[in-house]
């Protein structure tokens, strides 16, 4: 029994050593970025390594809002995500429910969609892509860039949600039919509770997907004023290869705050769908 006791507590300290490990392994990055982006020119050019900078200063953020239009960028960003989002957890909610609750024919047509759409890669697509959105009118604009990142997104975000609904027991909707409640009644009052979890997901993923999206935004945007993050953040290069690394970091480290607080908003909504999940299922 003690042998059993010993063992037991050395894996438990194992297990914490390496989950501190893996926590110091994904936030050094970060902390490294802050420490950056506090730094002055000299001392980030210099060969010395230190964490926390020898002389604080704010010039680098100066710069990135001065010289580099981070904070339209920064709000083109965040209206192209959330608005994404919207649309595609909107579209996606019906779509996986017929995915997941309707057999046939058309049902292999939209998975088969599903799978092809994820195996090209982008670079295929991006040519004839152009051509279409400047038929429409739609290149260099911002709604042409949430049309393609809600069509970009949707496969992937119908596939996820449409998991989540086949696991919710369909004897719970013909309970709710044999009680008199109708197809709308029982989706909004049972399955869409149930459906939180997987729709907090399915927003993050839509969300995280449109913002840090690069490639369809180099392509497709040409004014800098509807230019989103990642290319304001592309122009801290220099034509000759040379970075400002400074207000580059500045710069990133304030991008990603948009990102944490999204998350921290709808971590509160996953944790009450799974409580909700949890006593209706």
């Amino acid at each position: 029994m003690t042998s059993r006791v010993a063992r037991r507590r050395t894996v438990r300290i194992l297990q914490y050593l390496a989950l501190a490990g893996f926590l110091i392994f994904l936030g050094f990055p970060l902390l490294w970025l802050l420490s950056t982006a506090f730094k002055s020119s000299a001392e980030i050019n210099s060969l010395s390594v230190n964490l926390i900078p020898a002389q604080p200063t704010i010039d680098n953020f100066i710069a990135a809002f001065e010289r580099q239009g981070l904070p339209r960028a920064a709000w083109n960003s965040l209206v192209v995500a959330v608005v994404t989002t919207i649309f595609t957890t909107v579209i996606s909610i019906p779509g996986a429910y017929v995915m997941a609750r309707y057999k046939g024919r058309m049902r292999a047509v939209g998975v088969g969609y599903i799978l092809v759409s994820q195996i090209f890669p982008v670079i295929l697509v991006i040519i004839p892509l152009f051509f279409i959105l400047r038929s429409a009118g739609l290149v260099d604009s911002l709604l042409g860039l949430i049309v393609v990142y809600t069509v970009y997104t949707l496969p992937f975000s119908l596939w996820m949600l449409q998991g989540y609904v086949s696991a919710i027991p369909f004897d719970i909707e013909e309970a709710a039919s044999i009680d008199g409640a109708s197809k709308f009644t029982a989706m909004r009052t049972i399955v869409f509770p149930l459906l939180m979890p997987g729709i907090v997901a399915t927003a993050m993923f839509s969300f995280v997907s449109a913002y840090n999206e690069f490639f369809f935004a180099l392509v497709l945007l040409q004014n800098p004023d509807n230019y989103t993050l990642p290319i304001a953040l592309a122009t801290f290069v220099g034509g000759e290869g040379k970075v400002a690394v400074g207000p580059l970091a500045a710069g990133a480290l304030l991008a990603s705050i948009p990102s944490i607080v999204f998350f921290s908003l709808l971590q509160k909504r996953l944790a009450k769908g799974l409580i909700s999940g949890a006593v209706k299922g």
